[in-house]
């Protein structure tokens, strides 16, 4: 549909507002890595002013903006595509991340002011947003490397030459060498486990380690990922000898 930020949706409370944010950040991760070939295909230099929006349901679209003025919801930046060819890939995406942040912060604050947040509301929400790594961070990779210095302070050094399990910390040497699966938390290890997972994230979604969820490693670009963010299951992974990431499995030079 024409003017992609569209809809009928509205949350009225902070919790509805944040899951809203939430499901559109994760749609506009995926175009700018799991999904960047799909999007720097659509967004043709030769086309009119394109946007890219993210939607509730963590999915995303490159579309023209909406016709009516003032839209119904804040519009992203106009013309991403202009630059595509422009400057280098890296700094374009980068660019396209900035501007994505922005917009999710104008969209959950247009909620907030449609439906009369207080001070501590407001305040609240931000709170809950600035508790996830921005896309910029993500796309850039500044949030992975931030996870790793301070995982560097708990972690063994070695730990990674001794094991090629596929887990986001460090593996008791009891676990099998192999698994791709977290290994289960026990009840005097529990507390340093948590510490140990809590800063790994998903390089699709850019969320936390959680010890309840699958995630599997990139063997290319080390990039941590959660099953369900790159379709792999745990019995799936159990046959996969070398894992790639859709972004690696996808990556071409591009002149």
């Amino acid at each position: 549909m024409e003017g992609g930020g569209s809809g009928h949706y509205n949350p009225r409370t902070v919790e509805e507002v944040f899951k809203d944010f939430r499901g559109r950040r994760a749609g506009m991760i995926k175009a700018l890595t799991t999904e960047v070939d799909k999007f720097y295909q659509q967004c043709d230099p030769e086309k009119e002013n394109l946007c890219l929006y993210g939607f509730p349901n963590e999915s995303w679209e490159v579309n023209l903006p909406a016709e009516e003025v003032p839209p119904e919801l804040p519009e992203p930046a106009l013309g991403i595509n202009f630059a595509r060819d422009g400057m280098q890939e890296k700094d374009w995406l980068s660019l396209v991340a900035v501007h994505s942040d922005a917009w999710l912060l104008a969209v959950a604050f247009y909620f907030g002011a449609r439906f009369g947040f207080d001070k501590n509301d407001r305040k609240r929400l931000f709170n809950m947003m600035n508790d996830l790594p921005t896309i910029f961070e993500v796309v850039t990779g500044v949030a992975k490397k931030q996870a790793r210095e301070k995982s560097t302070i708990t972690t063994n050094s070695s730990n990674k030459s001794k094991s090629n399990a596929k887990m986001p910390s460090r593996q008791p040497e009891s676990q099998p060498k192999s698994t791709k699966t977290p290994p289960p938390k026990d009840d005097e290890s529990g507390d340093e486990d948590e510490d140990e997972h809590g800063d790994a994230l998903c390089g699709a979604c850019g969320e936390n380690y959680a010890s309840d969820e699958f995630w599997i490693c990139c063997d290319v670009c080390e990039r941590w990922f959660h099953g369900k963010c790159v379709k792999i299951t745990p019995a799936r992974a159990e046959h996969i000898k070398q894992y790639k990431c859709p972004a690696c499995s996808n990556k071409r030079a591009r002149v």
